[in-house]
């Protein structure tokens, strides 16, 4: 089996190229923080994100014996149709879920759906498992209780870079957990081998962010902090995003291959000229992908 996407680029794609490339001639090349110390500063240097409107409903909610803060979008002028939990990234360390609002207004009203994000604690002063046990927490949460706060229960979970890696790693503690009420999850640009044994995994190893998440884990190649090298049978459809020019496309094509054989159904779609983080970029590209990622959640979220 093969994921779906068997041409590697969309040709609908490619006249979209010339605009990706002079938007990324003018713009310099960044990377995450080397040290605690800058991580520090980039923290400091961080303005506050720009609020929606109408603004997130904040809300703590508990789930088993574990609480994590929340923030929820409803659509403005009908029920929810289903329920998102996004799940923002930052390398671990970085971002906010109050960072993600501008953006889960949007899918809110463009999908007719409760968009949920969830405030997980960010590395290095909380380290795997934190990360994973707040989203998981959240998704018990939103599977409980989606019914009666939203009146649907039809649920998709998103994650955007580390977002992605926590995504898919609370579908598999769901799984554990005999949860199958997720229809559908939307992984940007994840990266699934924190240990470097793989050869995909081995292009970021060293960096700062890998350390600070997985603290004092004595086994990297542990499903809940590398699933790439998790059992992945039973999940539902993934929509897979990923830019050509990604660091991370090596990696996302292992995963895409190993979901495959797992018998899980995947959506492969990767983006020309494209790097980590694209999507949130002011280009085209960055648009057909949104476009790309709504129309897949609009399908599994309406879907009978």
């Amino acid at each position: 089996m093969e994921p779906e996407s068997t041409d590697p680029i969309d040709p609908r794609l490619l006249r979209l190229v010339e605009a990706s490339r002079a938007f990324y001639a003018n713009r310099e090349a960044r990377r995450g923080p080397r040290s605690w110390e800058e991580l520090r500063a980039v923290r400091a240097g961080l303005t506050a994100p720009a609020p929606s409107q109408p603004p997130a409903v904040e809300e703590v909610v508990e789930a088993g014996a574990r609480s994590v803060p929340l923030r929820i979008h409803t659509p403005r002028d009908a029920p929810p149709a289903g329920v998102l939990l996004e799940i923002h990234g930052g390398g671990f360390s970085m971002g906010s879920a109050a960072g993600s609002d501008t953006r889960n207004r949007q899918l809110a009203d463009a999908l007719g759906a409760a968009v949920v994000s969830a405030e997980y604690r960010l590395a290095p002063e909380h380290p795997w498992p934190a990360a994973p046990e707040d989203c998981e927490t959240a998704a018990l949460w939103i599977a409980e209780h989606a019914e009666e706060r939203f009146g649907t229960a039809k649920l998709a979970v998103s994650g955007f870079s580390a977002g992605a890696t926590l995504a898919l790693t609370t579908l598999l503690r769901l799984r554990k957990r005999g949860i199958s009420a997720v229809e559908t999850a939307v992984l940007q640009f994840g990266t699934y081998d924190l240990s470097g044994r793989t050869p995909a995994g081995h292009l970021i190893t060293g960096e700062y962010f890998l350390d600070a998440y997985a603290g004092a884990a004595s086994d990297r190649t542990h499903p809940d902090l590398s699933p790439i090298y998790a059992d992945l049978a039973g999940l539902p459809p993934v929509l897979m995003v990923i830019g050509e020019a990604d660091i991370l496309l090596q990696d996302n094509l292992a995963m895409a291959a190993r979901l495959t054989a797992a018998g899980v159904h995947v959506d492969l779609r990767r983006y020309p000229d494209s790097p980590h983080g694209f999507t949130a970029h002011p280009t085209p590209m960055a648009r057909a992908a949104l476009d790309d990622i709504e129309t897949w959640l609009a399908a599994h979220l309406s879907s009978t």
